[in-house]
């Protein structure tokens, strides 16, 4: 299984110092991918059709409520090669197909660790990120997502492969209509992920961030605006890529500044609402984390690890407390927390722990959010896979 994040060595320090100190990029190179696709079907391709604008747009209807659905930490293809690992997929895909039969959301964001590379043999990871994203698209219901630490890990030999005298026997998973069983070991990197999500799916509004900010690539922002007023937004939701497996767990000064001038471009005057969503927590997660249980302020249920935060901070945080517009932060990674608690003018929150895959034996659920219009809120609460729901808490007060 996956380990613990506490668990996780650090990163060489020269790459974390490099990485910090990448050129910022000036607001002209900040726009998003173009190559946007219509949706699939007639109703689609009115609904959610991309607009010539530098962001793709969600459309609502007026005064109607936009609800999300966060699916962090899947960890899907975990021991990929045992009869256990595929069983948790089939449990993540039970799981996800109840949260989104219960809440029937209108988006759906995968808050990262979607898949569990680290334990992938074959060529293509991707194939088993398209099955995390089945039960989604499947609904037809448009998703985003962000990377995550073990999205592109390098393949780890597990001990139990080597034999006496230290070859290891090879065990690929079986070859079925999904997979094709041949063993590379070679990974997929971020971006042939992004890449073959965007391409293959009408339905995604991921991008794949601008090329300064490469190696980070789920660095993107989307509006969500009313059907018969596009041209005004309700909320800007903005994704970032927070590093790990393939370089440090950090999100940098390049990518700081992009988020800062990309929202001084877009909302000047910090009007409309904003909601940030990336998968390692910043280290102010661990200011504000409850020391026993979950008390107020605070709003959760579980609280049962120490804050496994990025490995520096590089000024993001600094931009966001100083935005009045920016609402609340969401993140995944510890698979023992759920908890929303207050940070200064903005609320910092974890998702729930939604795939069968990762350490850790809690309940699995998925943390909703809904942006209602008029008088304009913004709620979260926990779905569990048994339907329950709890740990309601309003984010715009």
């Amino acid at each position: 299984m996956a380990a613990s994040p506490a668990a996780a060595g650090a990163a060489i320090l020269s790459f974390v110092f490099l990485f910090l100190n990448l050129r910022p990029i000036s607001p002209s190179a900040v726009g998003s991918d173009p190559g946007a696709r219509g949706c699939a079907g007639d109703y689609y391709q009115e609904k959610f059709r991309r607009r010539a604008s530098p962001e793709k747009r969600l459309p609502v209807r007026q005064g109607s409520p936009f609800k999300i659905a966060l699916f962090a930490d899947l960890h899907f293809g975990e021991d990929a090669w045992t009869d256990w690992g595929p069983r948790q997929d089939v449990n993540s895909v039970r799981v996800m197909s109840t949260v989104l039969d219960d809440e029937v959301p209108d988006f759906v964001v995968y808050l990262g660790d979607v898949i569990t590379a680290n334990n992938i043999p074959i060529a293509n990871a991707s194939s088993y990120w398209d099955q995390a994203l089945s039960p989604t698209r499947s609904r037809g219901i448009p998703f985003a997502s962000v990377f995550g630490n073990h999205d592109d890990a390098p393949f780890v030999w597990p001990l139990e492969w080597f034999s006496a005298p230290g070859i290891p026997l090879i065990h690929c998973p079986v070859a079925n209509s999904s997979f094709s069983g041949d063993c590379s070991f070679r990974g997929t990197q971020r971006l042939q992920l992004m890449k073959n999500e965007m391409e293959q799916n009408a339905l995604s509004y991921s991008g794949k961030g601008p090329k300064d900010l490469w190696p980070s690539i789920s660095n993107y922002v989307l509006q969500i605006s009313t059907t018969d007023n596009p041209q005004s937004p309700v909320a800007y939701l903005y994704f970032l890529d927070s590093g790990g497996g393939s370089y440090p767990e950090v999100i940098s000064n390049a990518q700081s500044e992009w988020f800062n001038n990309r929202s001084l471009q877009i909302n000047p005057d910090s009007r409309v609402p904003e909601l940030i969503f990336w998968h390692i927590p910043s280290k102010a997660y661990e200011k504000v984390a409850p020391w026993i249980g979950v008390r107020k302020p605070c709003v959760g249920s579980i609280n049962k690890e120490t804050v496994a935060s990025q490995e520096a901070e590089a000024g993001i945080m600094e931009i966001l407390e100083k935005r009045p517009s920016v609402m609340a932060v969401f993140v995944g990674h510890n698979h023992g927390l759920d908890w929303c608690c207050p940070y200064k003018k903005l609320w910092l929150c974890f998702a729930r722990h939604t795939g069968y895959g990762g350490y850790g034996n809690w309940a699995r659920g998925a943390r909703i959010i809904e942006i209602n219009q008029h008088p304009f809120s913004i709620k979260s609460w926990i779905r569990m896979e048994n339907h329950d729901v709890h740990s309601k808490v309003d984010l715009s007060s």
